[in-house]
């Protein structure tokens, strides 16, 4: 359950979320307090269950994605699981899902069928395209919106093929944008006493990552058009990723008061007055020498300690590229919070993304648990419903409510 007091307390969510973008918004919802009800659908709930790591059964993706959650999972084949669903949004402030385009409503609960039921509500729905357009009826996950926003375009070899990056930007990215709409539309209702409907797209908050691309192109009239630079940046240098002894390390120079900071950490001052490197546009078109330059200068240190330490001596924003494992255990992480250490009951100790948003009014939430499936059948149709022992328990003896130890 979520924590007693923090910045969302009292504030209520029906969650139909599942694997990424949805859980990830409601997640956060949960971390500042607010008392987050999981639906998860009968027979399995949330697909990511099924997902490694698993350990006794238990899934490790799952877990990070719903801690501080309450779950309930139902049969929403059986009316009677409707009608618990239609009762639930009532007393809700807010409803979040990210099923297909049109699911939602053939279950019986698009927006005005919610709003009718709960005029005051904050509905969210999350896809892969939105709500309209073209596209929308297409099925999609995080990748596919970064192929469509362009973004896979701009990873990779020059001249190569595109990559994957190994984590769920999109997702995470959508999810953020999504719990701060519903904030922010709860901030409205408290102003006006309106509900609303929120439409959150991968694909919009992949597009919106673009900070360089899409302005290059247009104010060129076409003529600017990025795509894949490997190791460099290509519109600034040096902005590269070097080779070091035992890392690779990321060096960002691109600005001038930060290449002159480079070239007094490397003893080449000289370099600055250098008419091939004198501006920003210099050194773009001169960047395979410059590039060996620098290469040079780092293969003469000692070691990536050394390296690191001379650059930041003179303050030139640099970082050795660390492993997940080196990124676990660096001191600032631990310090900050950024690795959380977190328990679970069937998992045990382990270790996830801390929670993002530091308040200075609230301490952090160390402490959730993900539920078991169908965990809190009971509490929520009691607490929210009135429904007592009998009543709930006909209900699982029919099996409108599901539940299981995982």
């Amino acid at each position: 359950m979520a924590a007693s007091a923090h910045i969302l307390e009292a504030y209520k969510v029906l969650d139909f979320t599942q694997y990424i973008a949805g859980p990830t918004a409601s997640r956060m919802m949960a971390e500042m307090g607010a008392e987050v009800i999981k639906v998860e659908i009968a027979p399995d709930g949330d697909r990511t269950r099924e997902l490694p790591y698993l350990k006794n059964g238990r899934s490790g993706y799952y877990v990070q994605q719903n801690r501080g959650k309450l779950g309930i999972c139902l049969d929403i084949k059986r009316p009677e699981a409707l009608a618990i669903l239609r009762d639930l949004v009532a007393k809700v402030d807010v409803v979040v899902e990210n099923f297909a385009p049109g699911v939602i409503g053939r279950m019986g609960f698009d927006y005005p069928t919610v709003a009718a039921l709960n005029p005051r509500v904050v509905m969210c729905s999350i896809s892969t395209f939105g709500q309209k357009g073209p596209l929308a009826h297409l099925p999609g996950y995080d990748f596919i919106a970064q192929a469509y926003s362009g973004i896979t375009s701009m990873i990779g070899e020059p001249g190569g093929q595109p990559y994957f990056p190994m984590a769920a930007l999109g997702d995470v990215s959508t999810g953020v944008h999504a719990a701060l709409a519903i904030v922010s539309a709860l901030l409205h209702r408290e102003r006006t006493g309106r509900g609303q409907y929120i439409d959150i797209a991968l694909l919009d908050a992949y597009f919106n990552c673009h900070h360089t691309a899409v302005q290059m192109y247009s104010l060129s009239g076409g003529q600017i058009k990025l795509t894949r630079a490997g190791k460099h940046l290509s519109y600034g240098s040096p902005c590269s990723i070097f080779r070091g002894h035992d890392h690779y390390i990321v060096i960002i120079g691109g600005v001038e008061h930060q290449w002159r900071q480079l070239c007094a950490a490397m003893d080449r001052r000289d370099l600055s007055e250098d008419p091939r490197f004198r501006t920003n546009a210099d050194r773009v078109r001169n960047n395979d020498v410059l590039f060996d330059i620098i290469q040079g200068w780092l293969l003469s240190l000692p070691s990536d300690d050394a390296i690191m330490a001379r650059l930041n001596e003179y303050r030139v924003p640099s970082a050795p590229v660390l492993s997940i494992e080196e990124a676990i255990n660096h001191r600032h992480m631990r310090e900050r919070g950024t690795v959380a250490r977190a328990h679970d009951r069937i998992l045990g100790d382990l270790e996830l993304p801390g929670f993002p948003l530091k308040f200075s009014e609230f301490s952090e939430n160390s402490d959730l648990e993900a539920p078991l499936l169908g965990e809190h059948n009971a509490d929520i149709l009691r607490r929210y419903l009135g429904y007592d022992a009998e009543r709930i328990a006909g209900l699982e003896r029919t099996g409108v409510l599901v539940s299981r130890s995982i």
